[in-house]
C-alpha cells in the first residue's frame, strides 16, 4: 500500500507540475492599441491594431512568448481616440491604470501622443507611435519609440526628385489645422525650397471638414502647377482629390507621406486619381511583405493599409526586447533592450533604430521607401529611396 500511495502521490506530483507549466503558458501579456479606429483616420489605426494582433497570433500559435522561463499568451486590448487627444488621454488612463498595461501600440495623431506622454512616460509605459511630430520623440521621453518613417525622413528626398522630375516650381497645400498638420507643413515647406520650388499657397482646416472647394479655389487661383496632401487622413485626401478635379484642377498633385492611396482611390474614384504621385512605404513586391500583405488581407478581407508591416515588425523587436531582458514588467530593462536592436530582419527587410542627431535618441527606425504613381487605381513604384535620395 505503501508503495500505491507513493505511486499516487508521484503521478499527482507530475500532474501538479503539468498544470502549473499550462497555468504558466496561460498567463496574459497584454498590449494596448491605443489608435483611431473611427473617423478619417482610421484606415491607418485599423492597420496599426491588426499589427498588433497578427503579431500576437505569431506567438500565440507557438504555445505563447516565453519570456524570462514563462510563457505569455499576448492578447490586443484596443481603444477608439477618434484623432482627438482628449479622447486619447481617457484612453490612455483607462489602459494604464484599470488594465495595468505597459505596452501601448499608437496614438496614430501627434496631438494624442503628445497628450498621452504625461501618463506613459511618468508610469514607464512604452509607446509605439504613429505620431509624425519631432516632439514626439526626445532623450526626455525614453519610452516612446517611432517604428515608422516620418516627413522629415523621406520629405526632402521625394520632393527633391519629384521637382526635378516633374518640373515642379509653385505648389499649393492642404493641411489639417492642427499638430501634425502644422508640422508637416513647416516640414514640405522647408525641403521644397531646399529643391528649388516653393510652397507659395498654404490652407489650413479642421480635421472635421468635407467641403474644400473655397480652399481649392484659392490655391488655385494662386497660380499653382502642383498641390500638396502631405498630413491628410486618407479620407480627407480622397475628398480633396475628387474636389479638386470636380472644379476643373488638371494639375499635379502629390502625396508626400502617409500611405493611403487605396483609400484615396476609393473615395476619389480611378478617374479623379490617375497620375497621383504618392509616398509609399512598401514594396509589395519584396517576398517578405507580400506574405504579410496576403495574410493581411486573406484574414480581414480589406486592403493593407502601408503603416500595418511596420507596427508588425515594430511589436515583434519589442517582443523580442522582452525575452532579451528577461522580463515583461520591469520596462526600464525592456527598453534599454530595445534600443539594443540593430539589422532586425522584418517584413520590411532589414530595420534598425536612429535619430540620436535629429531627436537626441535613436527611437527612429531606419526603413527604405519609395515613390509611386497611381495607374489605374494601383501604385507603380517609379523611384527607390532612402535618406540619401531616390533614383
Amino acid at each position: 500500500m505503501k508503495g500505491v500511495n507513493w505511486r499516487v502521490g508521484a503521478a499527482a506530483a507530475v500532474l501538479a507540475s503539468m498544470a502549473a507549466t499550462s497555468a504558466s503558458a496561460q498567463e496574459e501579456l497584454k498590449i494596448g492599441a491605443l489608435v483611431t479606429l473611427s473617423g478619417p483616420g482610421a484606415a491607418w489605426g485599423e492597420g496599426m491594431m491588426r499589427a498588433a494582433e497578427l503579431a500576437a497570433e505569431d506567438v500565440n500559435e507557438k504555445g505563447g512568448l516565453e519570456v524570462g522561463g514563462k510563457k505569455y499568451r499576448v492578447t490586443v486590448v484596443p481603444y477608439d481616440d477618434k484623432y482627438q487627444a482628449n479622447e486619447a488621454v481617457t484612453a490612455a488612463n483607462r489602459l494604464v491604470f484599470e488594465d495595468h498595461i505597459k505596452y501601448i501600440v499608437g496614438p496614430v495623431g501627434s496631438a494624442p501622443v503628445l497628450a498621452i506622454q504625461p501618463i506613459t512616460e511618468k508610469n514607464k509605459v512604452i509607446v509605439l507611435t504613429l505620431g509624425f511630430t519631432a516632439k514626439a520623440l526626445g532623450a526626455d521621453k525614453p519610452f516612446t519609440f517611432r517604428p515608422n518613417i516620418t516627413t522629415g525622413e523621406m520629405s526632402q528626398p521625394q520632393i527633391n526628385w519629384v521637382v526635378k522630375t516633374r518640373g515642379v516650381k509653385k505648389v499649393g497645400g492642404l493641411f489639417p489645422k492642427d499638430e501634425t498638420g502644422e508640422q508637416i507643413a513647416k516640414d514640405v515647406e522647408a525641403a521644397y525650397a531646399r529643391a528649388g520650388a516653393e510652397l507659395s499657397s498654404k490652407e489650413f482646416f479642421e480635421r472635421d471638414r468635407v467641403d474644400f472647394v473655397p480652399l481649392l479655389t484659392r490655391i488655385m487661383a494662386s497660380g499653382v502647377d502642383a498641390i500638396e496632401l502631405d498630413g491628410n487622413s486618407p479620407t480627407t485626401a480622397g475628398l480633396i482629390v475628387k474636389q479638386a478635379r470636380e472644379i476643373g484642377y488638371t494639375g499635379l498633385i502629390i502625396r508626400t507621406g502617409g500611405p493611403a492611396t487605396q483609400e484615396i482611390v476609393n473615395v476619389a474614384g480611378k478617374d479623379a486619381a490617375e497620375g497621383l504621385i504618392v509616398h509609399t512605404p512598401i514594396d509589395p513586391q519584396l517576398a517578405s511583405l507580400k506574405g504579410y500583405i496576403d495574410r493581411y488581407e486573406t484574414k480581414y478581407k480589406q486592403p493593407m493599409n502601408g503603416f500595418s508591416p511596420f507596427f508588425y515588425d515594430g511589436v515583434h523587436m519589442l517582443f523580442r526586447a522582452m525575452q532579451k531582458a528577461g522580463t515583461v514588467n520591469d520596462t526600464d530593462k525592456v527598453r534599454a533592450a530595445l534600443e539594443e536592436i540593430d539589422e532586425y530582419d522584418g517584413v520590411l527587410g532589414k530595420l534598425r533604430w536612429t535619430g540620436k542627431e535629429v531627436y537626441g535618441i535613436n527611437h527612429q527606425v531606419d526603413a527604405p521607401f519609395y515613390v509611386a504613381e497611381v495607374k489605374n487605381g494601383e501604385e507603380v513604384i517609379i523611384a527607390r529611396c532612402t535618406v540619401a535620395g531616390c533614383e
